[in-house]
């Protein structure tokens, strides 16, 4: 990581953002990333001049939403909270869909704002006036955990305290914390005293009754055909090593999401694939065979339910290991659909699985086998297809730790198998489209020095979206490598015009206008060059491909970000239960 030292300051007089800046220290936040505004000045001034710039080191960002994307794949990958900081009303404008995303993700962020003088008479004219909101919070509330905005140093740190315990508290999601300029900027007589953040920890995750674990492991050794949704998990090799450990006793089908990123191992027999956004034939099939259903915070229980059954409930009993419902509000139906449950198990899947795995009987019988996944063959021309590409892509990455922080919308769970909690990250949580890029540099950041290869394959939208989030990467010196599937479309919107040509007996021909990026085509190599990363292509073919990856791995072991510009033809291969992937809205 490169350092930006600062010049040692002598001065000896305290201020307001001086006590700001030593609470958040306290808070062992590693990062905040920012993107520069006045109204916070104050605290800028405290991180460089009173802390050193250290412990937490400032990421300077060039748009609020990669500053936020970028705290989002630190903890995906870490587990860990990193702090993202916005200025005023503008920034968090900004930021929103990056918020959002966080929020939908379940992902813990300390986000920091920042308002014009609260204190009419101390505005400057015109600009405070136009970055101070009567209620900047109300613009995130929605999709925040909490939000507050302190009027002294001593309710700022209880705000940073409790915005901490309660992003880290199960279910997390991220912060607001808005930090009046003024308050910044006031002298201080005598620094309030900093109170122990120990005492202020998030609680431990609460344990479901041993009646109810009890409830739930006889209908799971009872069971003559249990399936487990394998959902929202942390990342953890014992918390792995637990699922999988579960799965075998019971013998169990195991279902996985591709949202979610990698929870169980996709070649193990009892996986059930390959993992998508929606159930593949085969999953489908285990789902309507099942006579226990154990769903660990599975994102969208019911529309699952609905897929397999229809408009009939599922006549298997239903046992739901989630605290996800501590967490529902009425701005956003990311609660999704009421799923029937018979044995509620309001606990996180982790803290249940092991006492599942000790109360539950072993099971002799062997499940049914499941179907193979349908692969479609490679193609080629001008362009390769996901297939091609995703061929090249595993032979160039054979026996290497390899991250994929993101995967585009056409990608199918058959491409790759997944052996470790850390092979892939999952989507971004909301599906909007930019955070790619944002994500990728956060996970690297959390990724450097343990070996593994942090890589995105990105659509190109994504990509064009987030592209100054790769100069945070190169000047901050996180190495990572992306991987632009570039169909140079829209295509998911394509697909839909498509759709609605033929419902309504026009021109299928049409569905590509408003939809092509090209004309004149953007040189997305070039652009990665301009934010000082090496850029490749672009390659059209698999050989080119093959050749540009070991490139740009090289490069990425060498302490570089490298950007592979791929075609792709535009077009998805449907899954087995013939769904292709959701649009962006």
């Amino acid at each position: 990581m490169r350092p930006e030292t600062p010049t040692p300051s002598a001065g000896t007089t305290l201020w307001g953002s001086d006590a700001i800046a030593r609470m958040i220290q306290r808070l062992e936040i590693p990062y905040l990333a920012v993107v520069p505004g006045a109204s916070f000045r104050g605290l800028h001034d405290s991180l460089v001049n009173d802390l050193g710039n250290k412990n937490p080191q400032m990421l300077t960002c060039i748009h609020e939403e990669s500053a936020v994307s970028i705290a989002h794949g630190y903890a995906k990958a870490s587990g860990r909270m990193m702090g993202a900081v916005v200025h005023s009303n503008v920034g968090l404008l900004h930021a929103t869909m990056a918020i959002f995303n966080a929020w939908c993700d379940r992902v813990p962020m300390l986000i920091l704002g920042a308002t014009g003088p609260w204190d009419a008479a101390k505005r400057r004219p015109w600009i405070d006036w136009i970055h101070t909101a009567s209620d900047q919070g109300a613009l995130v509330r929605g999709y925040t955990k909490w939000d507050n905005q302190p009027a002294s140093i001593p309710a700022v740190y209880d705000a940073l305290l409790r915005g901490a315990q309660m992003a880290t508290t199960a279910p997390r999601a991220p912060v607001y914390v808005n930090l009046d300029a003024a308050l910044q900027e006031q002298k201080l007589d005598a620094l309030p005293t900093l109170p122990d953040p120990a005492r202020f920890a998030a609680p431990e995750s609460p344990t479901p009754a041993p009646e109810l674990i009890q409830r739930a492991a006889t209908l799971l050794s009872g069971a003559s055909a249990p399936v487990i949704l394998a959902g929202r998990t942390n990342r953890t090799e014992a918390s792995w090593r637990a699922r999988v450990a579960l799965a075998e006793k019971l013998g169990a089908r195991v279902i996985t999401d591709i949202k979610t990123g990698a929870v169980f191992p996709t070649r193990h027999p009892l996986h059930v694939g390959p993992p998508g956004s929606f159930l593949s034939q085969a999953a489908n099939k285990a789902l309507q065979e099942a006579d226990v259903i154990l769903a660990l915070d599975w994102i969208d229980l019911a529309g699952t339910f609905k897929a397999a059954f229809g408009d009939q409930p599922p006549t298997a009993k239903v046992i739901s290991a989630s605290c996800d419902v501590l967490l529902h509000r009425g701005f956003s139906m990311d609660y999704f659909g009421l799923p029937p449950v018979d044995v509620n198990l309001l606990a996180e899947p982790d803290v249940v699985v092991p006492r599942l795995l000790e109360a539950c009987r072993a099971r002799q019988a062997a499940p049914p086998p499941a179907a193979a996944p349908d692969v479609p063959p490679m193609r080629t021309g001008d362009v390769m297809s996901l297939r091609a590409l995703a061929e090249v892509f595993n032979a160039t990455t054979t026996g290497m730790d390899v991250c994929l922080t993101r995967l585009p919308l056409g990608w199918r769970g058959a491409y790759r198998d997944f052996a470790h909690p850390l092979d892939f990250l999952g989507n971004d949580g909301g599906g909007g489209v930019g955070a790619g890029p944002g994500l990728t540099v956060g996970a690297a950041l959390a990724l450097r020095g343990t070996g593994r290869v942090p890589i995105a394959l990105l659509g190109d939208g994504d990509y064009l979206m987030g592209v100054t989030a790769l100069w945070t990467a190169t000047h901050y010196g996180i190495p990572c490598l992306i991987v632009i599937c570039n169909n140079r479309s829209f295509y998911n919107d394509e697909a839909h015009q498509e759709r609605v040509a033929i419902t309504r007996g026009r021109p299928v021909e049409n569905k590509w206008i408003g939809q092509r990026i090209g004309d004149p085509d953007m040189d997305l190599a070039l652009m990665a060059v301009a934010q000082g990363a090496k850029g490749i292509g672009p390659v059209t073919q698999p050989e080119q491909f093959a050749v540009a990856m070991k490139e740009g791995l090289r490069a990425v072991m060498d302490g570089d970000v490298c950007v592979i510009d791929a075609r792709v033809l535009p077009g998805y291969d449907t899954d087995a239960s013939g769904e292709r992937p959701p649009a962006r809205g």
